[in-house]
This record gives C-alpha cells, sequence and structure tokens, in this order.
C-alpha cells in the first residue's frame, strides 16, 4: 500500500485537470469492464478531477462522476511521460492528455487490471467493497483486530494478508510490522495475548506510515526510476535480510515459507512460544 499511496501522490498533480484527448490499447487483456470497444469510447473526452486509492486500489475520478479503477498486481507501473518517449516493451496502455503527456501503463507479467464504472454503476466488480480498515485508519484497534482475528487458527503472518480485515498489506509490510510488534510470524491468532493484539495494533499505522514517508519522492526522481524504485528497499529492517545480522540484537535473520509466501524473521526479536 505505502508504494500504492506514493504512486497516486506522484501522479495525481500531473493529471489533475487534464482532458483524455485519445487512448491506445495495446493489449486488451488488461481491461476488465467492459468491453475494449466502450472502454475506449467511454474514456476518450474525459476530464480527470483527482486521483484517490483505497488499499492497493486507484482510481482516476472525471467530472462526468465516472470513474476508472485500476490494480497494478504485482508488476504493473503507472508513469506520466511526454508523448514522444519511446514506448517500452510491456506497454499495454496509452492514454493521451491535452498538453503533449501521456499516462502509460507497463506490466511485465500482464495480472493489472482496469475497470471503467459509469457515475451511477455499483461496483460489485473490483472487489474494493470488500476491502477492510485502511492501516491508518483510527478504527483499527486491538479490539478490532481480536474480534476480526482472535478465533482464526491461521498464522498472523497469512491473517495479515486478508485485505477483508486490513486493506493493502503485503508481505513485505507484514514482515516489517511483526518485527517491529516482536511477533513470530507462524504464531496462530489463537494464540496471541491481548498485549500482542495491543502492539499489533500500535505498529501497523505505524510501519505503513514509516513506508510512505521513506518513499517520498519528487516526481523527477520517479520517472527517472520509471517507477521501479522504492526508497526505504535500503532502510528495510526485516524483509529480504534472510542471512544477515538483526539490527537490534545481532542474531541471525532467518527465513520460512508460509503460505507460498517468503517470511523473514528474527528468532531472538520474534521468539517462537513454546
Amino acid at each position: 500500500m505505502p508504494e500504492v499511496e506514493i504512486i497516486r501522490r506522484i501522479l495525481e498533480p500531473q493529471i489533475a485537470g487534464k482532458k483524455i484527448e485519445t487512448i491506445e490499447i495495446l493489449n486488451n487483456q488488461i481491461i476488465a469492464h467492459p468491453d475494449m470497444e466502450t472502454f475506449t469510447e467511454i474514456l476518450t473526452g474525459q476530464t480527470i478531477t483527482n486521483m484517490s486509492r483505497k488499499g492497493k486500489f486507484l482510481t482516476i475520478h472525471f467530472k462526468s462522476g465516472d470513474n476508472l479503477a485500476l490494480h497494478l498486481r504485482m508488476t504493473g507501473r503507472l508513469l506520466v511521460m511526454p508523448k514522444d518517449t519511446p514506448v517500452e516493451k510491456h506497454t499495454h496502455l496509452l492514454i493521451y492528455l491535452e498538453g503533449g503527456n501521456q499516462l502509460r501503463y507497463i506490466d511485465v507479467r500482464r495480472f493489472g487490471r482496469f475497470w471503467y464504472l459509469k457515475k451511477d454503476e455499483t461496483d460489485d466488480l473490483t472487489g474494493q467493497d470488500k476491502l477492510g480498515l485502511e492501516p491508518l485508519d483510527e478504527k483499527l484497534t486491538s479490539r478490532y483486530l481480536k474480534e476480526k482475528l482472535g478465533k482464526k487458527k491461521k498464522s498472523i503472518k497469512g491473517m495479515l494478508h486478508d485485505q477483508s480485515i486490513i486493506a493493502g498489506i503485503g508481505n513485505i509490510y507484514s514482515d516489517e510490522i511483526l518485527y517491529a510488534a516482536g511477533i513470530y510470524p507462524e504464531t496462530k491468532c489463537t494464540d496471541m495475548d491481548d498485549e500482542e493484539w495491543d502492539r499489533l495494533a500500535k505498529k501497523i499505522p505505524e510501519i505503513i506510515a514509516w513506508g510512505i514517508d521513506t518513499n517520498e519522492m519528487k516526481p523527477e526522481e520517479y520517472l527517472e526510476g520509471k517507477g521501479k524504485e522504492y526508497r526505504n528497499i535500503p532502510h528495510l529492517r526485516v524483509y529480504g535480510r534472510a542471512a544477515q545480522l538483526c539490527l537490534v540484537c545481532q542474531a541471525v535473520i532467518e527465513k520460512i515459507s508460509l503460505g507460498g509466501r517468503s517470511s523473514c524473521y528474527c528468532p531472538e526479536c520474534q521468539r517462537k512460544k513454546l
């Protein structure tokens, strides 16, 4: 979620107030709704007002009241660049904006999707209606977490990825949150005590806010890195640091697999329960 929020903050000032002159779809697989011809027809001529984020979803809002929702998935990138910039491989959508710039969608794995929703159209397509609380929502308390997860026999690491409970936490930040909270990632939710729920509720917004702050960059920096460079990567405390020393206790960071995903943790700071 922090990376998606940074994209919103960078792109919104560049596209707000701009009229869409035309669009070019190079891969119709990314258009989830409606069909490609209708998508092209109704998007052309729309004027962008602003851009919002919910969980890992981005939504471009139009003066007409219509909306363009999108999800970048794992490898999707969204960039504003001059129209004479060479089109790189794996570019699937070009949106021509008045003034000479283009909004381009690039995705190596092609998992990202776009949904165009009319003003009065109910959104039962994107999945945003099923999302849980935002990590920075004041309602995300230890009581909320315990009520939603306390009876689950699954690992707390896996449940942090449940978007219906908390929207926007992925593998990187679940590792960082659990490390900061001193909780072993494989701990079953049913085995967590009140103190652990309190620490978790405190560290979720703290780490997500840190992720946003450390990723802040200028539009020029974002464009230069082609949307792939994020500033906080060198500052992550546990994710991707297997076999390196813990920054707190100097123990060797270990890695396990949970639900098909890697999970890095410190065996001293995040001790298993006996």
